[in-house]
């Protein structure tokens, strides 16, 4: 009897030890807290947004401590190759040249490009809708040289203003017929803005992963088993409900999750037999 309770009693030690030991783990990870609505400040102090949630679920379920660094996003990629972050929450897209340098958790989000669109507008269900038209766009984005590069092709004009939020008050005004920028980002405007709603969604192909530093294989497994339980139970697309105001596509990276580790065909990615499970 004695040694039974002697065996239960190291038994318990051992799993509040452990349990100590999860809590005095501390991740630091950063993102760019002006990247709304991924990160954002909020009224009293302090950052807001999917990613700052993701990323405090995400230690939640680890039992450990999440030290959020908002910063630019120049920075964060160099700053984890030199070992100031754990990993990157902020919304990064998988690509080759940056699979190459640093080891990336499967998607968790789709990244296309969605127009924005005043509530009268009529729906438009391909890109020829938009021929002819003046379209607006933050100055210097992604979205900018896309819609310039296309111009010749669409027979639209396009207008670049200093933030997107300029950008879409100038198809509210009727200066221009439409926005586009980031899914996420024209989600949120759609959300922010009963004047404009969400239009035609042009996808890319690419997703958001998160990065870690090449050689933290067993790291990323960690994360990635969380993030994949996250997408099974439901609690990445209720964030993308409460942040975006839509419910994620049935088969988008926000509610699929992914055998082995990483994101297929890219540097990186593992199939090691592991099968997704929650």
């Amino acid at each position: 009897m004695l040694a039974r309770t002697l065996t239960a009693a190291i038994a318990a030690a051992l799993v509040a030890a452990s349990a100590a030991q999860a809590q005095d783990t501390t991740y630091k990870v950063a993102l760019d807290g002006t990247f709304a609505p991924h990160a954002m400040p909020k009224l009293g102090g302090g950052i807001e947004g999917f990613n700052v949630d993701l990323a405090n679920m995400i230690g939640e379920r680890l039992g450990a401590k999440m030290d959020i660094v908002a910063t630019q996003f120049s920075g964060i990629l160099p700053g984890l190759q030199a070992g100031t972050y754990d990993f990157v929450v902020a919304p990064t897209t998988i690509t080759e040249e940056r699979a190459a340098n640093v080891l990336f958790s499967e998607g968790y989000l789709n990244t296309d490009f969605q127009f924005v669109v005043r509530n009268d507008t009529p729906e438009i269900t391909d890109m020829d809708g938009f021929a002819g038209q003046v379209i607006a766009v933050n100055k210097g984005s992604v979205y900018d040289s896309w819609a310039r590069d296309l111009a010749a092709e669409t027979g639209w004009t396009v207008e670049s203003y200093g933030t997107n939020t300029d950008a879409v008050q100038a198809v509210v005004s009727g200066r221009a017929f439409a926005n586009v920028a980031g899914n996420t980002v024209s989600a949120w405007a759609a959300k922010q803005n009963p004047n404009v709603k969400l239009s035609y969604l042009f996808s890319t192909g690419k997703v958001w992963g998160m990065p870690f530093r090449k050689g933290d294989e067993e790291l990323r497994a960690t994360v990635e088993n969380v993030i994949e339980c996250m997408k099974i139970d439901g609690t990445i697309a209720e964030l993308h409900e409460k942040w975006f105001g839509t419910a994620p596509a049935e088969g988008s990276a926000a509610v699929t999750p992914v055998a082995g580790y990483g994101e297929p065909d890219f540097e990186g990615y593992v199939d090691d037999g592991h099968e997704p499970s929650c």
